[in-house]
Order: C-alpha cells, then structure tokens, then sequence
C-alpha cells in the first residue's frame, strides 16, 4: 500500500521536461542586441559633445564637414578669441550672478514655504497650497507675456534683478522641501520651543539643518536650470552687456563670427554645469527619483 501511494505521488508530480532548447543562447543573443541598441543610443547622444569639442579646435580657417570632424591640425587661438573678447567674460559673469543668486533665493524662500506648509497651523494653508501646486500645471511659457508685462512696468526690463525675481518663486522646490520638512519630528520643533527658541531660530536652527540632503538636490536642479535658461533671459534683456552666455552666444551666430569660436563659447558654456553635475550627481540623481515619486 505504501509502496502505491509512492508512486502514484511521484507519478503526479509534474514534469517540467527537459530545458528549452537555446535558452542561455537566446536569452545571450537578447542581452547582445540590447548592448548594441545602447551603444548606438551613447554614439548618438555623445556625438553632438565630440563635434561641439573638435570643431572648437580648428584653426581660423573655412571648416568643411565631414572633414572637420576628423582634424588633422588642432588649435586653441579659438579660445584664445572666446576669452579674450569683450563681451564673453562679461557673459560668464552674469551667467554666474543669475544663477548663483537665483540658487540662493530659491532655496531661502522655498524652504520657508515648505517649513510653514508642513508644520504651521492657519487658515486657508490646505487651499494655498493646491493653489501653488497648480502652478506646475501652466507651461511655463503662457506666462513669459504677463511677466514680462509685470516686470517692464515695475522698470525691471534690462537688468539684473529684473531678471532673477520672477525666477525665486518655484512652486516645484517648495513642493518638495514641503514634502521633506513633514517627515522632521515635531518633538525636535516643540523641544527648541520650550526652551525659549522663535519661529525663525526653529527654522534657521532645527528646520534647515534636517533638510541638507533635499537642499543639495534642489541647488543642483536650479543651478543647472538657471546656467542653461534662455527663453526668459532672451525676453528680458535687449543690451549685450547684460546677455548671459547661452542668449550671448546665440547673437554670435547672426554676427561675423568663426564657427570654430561659436564652439568655444558653447564649450566654456557647458563646462560649468558639467563640473556642476559631476560633483553633485548624486544628488541630482536622487532628485530625479524624489521627482518621479511625488
């Protein structure tokens, strides 16, 4: 009877048959038609970079393609003329008052927001808030008109706080420094309290040191925002003097300017906020996955 029941269990297991014939092979094959894909992709995406860098590198002369990207003769008198000329180091630095300033007021003002968002009590707060989410529903570029209106009436037109103050309202930062200031400890917020602390010191003091990682990633985000914005700065200024790089060197192009010069700007454009990237990018990888959660 044992003997029976043995077998009739070991006849009803199932039987799974040999492997599939191929299997390691195909799922190889997959993995090998994947890599190629992303090594196209990589080519694609790189070769833009490699053309801007060689081309940058000619010597003065007519470039001609597809010669030109394989260059026989390389020369920095390019960047030479890029530094050296008059406007180009005025364009770097107002790059880096736009972006620097507009990095600070930022992340001043959305962490207030968020502070108050998240852990004060009044009327209306729930409402308000909604109401600054829904900012992040309007493309940006409905409202360049009525800013700009705004600011042409207030004189900000052609300068640089013209420039930078309708930028330091960002719904998106105080979203997420809301979102991040929830989870400080309202213990640490009632302990500061009691022991005689203001509203401000609790911020400065308790609040803003809990938030140094979402601080970071927000720093990276609007840095990189700011150094790269062009509509809005294109819109803002009309002078050359107050051009940021990116507007700075689009004029370039409607002027008699070597291509090989044009590149070299485009390239001391583009160091910083790779630089800028490398140091921080685990933040900003972090904020790209903070961003698709919310």
């Amino acid at each position: 009877m044992a003997a029976t029941l043995t077998e009739t269990s070991l006849d009803a297991r199932p039987s799974y048959g040999p492997a599939a014939p191929g299997g390691k092979g195909a799922r190889r094959r997959s993995d090998v038609r994947m890599h190629v894909l992303l090594i196209i992709a990589s080519v694609v995406t790189i070769f833009p970079f490699y053309a801007m860098i060689v081309i940058s590198l000619q010597p003065g002369e007519a470039i001609k393609f597809p010669d030109a990207l394989f260059p026989s003769d390389i020369s920095f008198s390019s960047y030479e003329q890029a530094v050296g000329s008059q406007n180009i180091p005025r364009w770097i630095a107002n790059s880096t008052i736009y972006s620097v300033v507009s990095v600070v007021l930022v992340l001043l003002f959305a962490s207030m927001a968020g502070y108050a968002f998240a852990k004060k009590r009044f009327f209306g707060r729930e409402l308000l808030f909604w109401v600054f989410v829904a900012m992040l529903m309007i493309p940006y570029h409905l409202t360049i008109i009525p800013q700009y209106i705004i600011v042409g009436q207030l004189g900000g037109l052609n300068t640089m706080w013209g420039m930078i103050v309708p930028t330091i309202a960002n719904a998106q930062a105080m979203f997420l420094m809301r979102q991040f200031i929830q989870d400080v400890p309202d213990e640490l917020i009632d302990a500061a309290r009691i022991d005689g602390a203001g509203e401000f010191r609790v911020y400065w003091s308790i609040v803003l040191p809990q938030t140094k990682p979402i601080l970071a990633t927000l720093g990276t985000f609007v840095f990189l925002w700011h150094w790269n914005d062009f509509l809005w700065p294109l819109v803002a200024q009309q002078s050359p003097a107050n051009y940021v790089l990116t507007v700075g060197i689009n004029s370039l192009q409607q002027q008699e300017v070597p291509l090989a010069t044009v590149m070299a700007a485009a390239v001391i454009t583009f160091v910083p906020a790779l630089l800028v990237f490398i140091v921080l990018q685990r933040y900003f990888v972090r904020g790209v996955m903070m961003s698709g959660l919310k």
